[in-house]
């Protein structure tokens, strides 16, 4: 019992020692604002409405947390949901969920729907990118196609694409 005590001393030390040596590494990333992507949503809205589709719109971060969810007058309960795993997929994956749908299609590709049941391969999921930096990304739910809603969310992205840098 007491060798065991002594040998934990000993690594206790050794390793808070280790840790002291050397600094911790750091990282640099750029982080999408709030009021981007408030107006990102927004504008994603403005367009699929100006179109006749009431949509749900969810924008997160670059983790794939969510930062806006807004959910347009009539639009579907599902989108609800979906918007947000769209989302969140284009983010995490730095692809649109459209590319991943494609990709997941092919004989023996790797499917990472398997272990992150978040994601979805259901288009309208673009990432947001800061020049070549994913900063986070937009779904947009709810218009008839998975390519109406891309198009909605490449208009919301569009909208603050001078301030992305």
């Amino acid at each position: 019992m007491i060798r065991t005590c002594a040998l934990a001393a000993c690594l206790a030390a050794f390793t808070s020692i280790g840790a002291m040596a050397q600094p911790l590494p750091t990282e640099t990333f750029k982080v999408l604002p709030a009021a981007l992507s408030l107006e990102a949503a927004q504008a994603a809205l403005a367009a699929c409405k100006a179109q006749g589709y009431s949509v749900t719109v969810s924008v997160v971060d670059r983790l794939g947390l969510t930062k806006i969810l807004i959910v347009g007058d009539g639009a579907s309960p599902t989108g609800r949901g979906l918007a947000p795993r769209k989302a969140y997929t284009s983010a995490i994956r730095k692809i649109t969920t459209g590319e991943l749908n494609k990709r997941v299609s092919q004989p023996g590709a790797f499917n990472p729907l398997q272990f992150d049941p978040q994601m979805t391969i259901e288009r309208g999921g673009v990432p947001i990118n800061a020049e070549k930096e994913t900063v986070g990304g937009i779904g947009v739910s709810g218009a008839p196609g998975g390519e109406k809603d891309e198009a909605c969310a490449d208009a919301g992205i569009a909208k603050i694409s001078d301030r992305l840098k």
